[in-house]
């Protein structure tokens, strides 16, 4: 009997420390709400190849995306302040090109969450134990000067 109850207590003090993850904001945040780093996030899904692969891939996509709107929209803000603070055509091919990496950034962009949202489910889909045929509600420990009990609710 005491080897029942040990088990059981390990079993469920496990299943309670097991950290779902949340995409929050373009922040993956654990159970507290803590921000986790790119290289934990990256750890926890290891053991799930797709999973780690489809979130490498939002993150890629992502920086890429990031980089394009930027280098766009720098390019194209630099040849309007050039073009109106010198004497000279505007718009330049500067401008063009900037455009260009501004349009291409909006469809690099569109997958991203939707990449890191689906390997996050994933991995907390994992998480979830079996059903097994029942469930525990409730579960407290009580004490009296008889002793230690522990009182379940299915």
């Amino acid at each position: 009997m005491k080897t029942i109850t040990i088990v059981l207590l390990l079993l469920i003090s496990v299943c309670s420390f097991s950290q779902q993850l949340h995409h929050k904001n373009g922040k993956i945040l654990d159970s507290n709400n803590q921000k986790i780093s790119n290289n934990e996030v990256k750890k926890l899904l290891a053991s799930h190849p797709e999973l780690l692969a489809s979130y490498t891939e939002g993150r890629t996509k992502s920086a890429v995306g990031g980089f394009l709107l930027g280098f766009g929209l720098g390019l194209t803000a630099g040849d309007l302040v050039g073009g109106l603070t010198q004497d000279v055509k505007y718009p330049t091919a500067l401008t063009y090109v900037g455009l260009a990496a501004t349009l291409i950034s909006i469809p690099v962009l569109s997958g991203r969450t939707k990449k890191i949202d689906a390997a996050i489910d994933g991995y907390n889909n994992s998480l979830e134990p079996k059903k097994v045929g029942f469930s525990i509600d409730k579960m407290n420990i009580i004490t009296n000067r008889n002793g230690i009990g522990m009182q379940l609710s299915f």
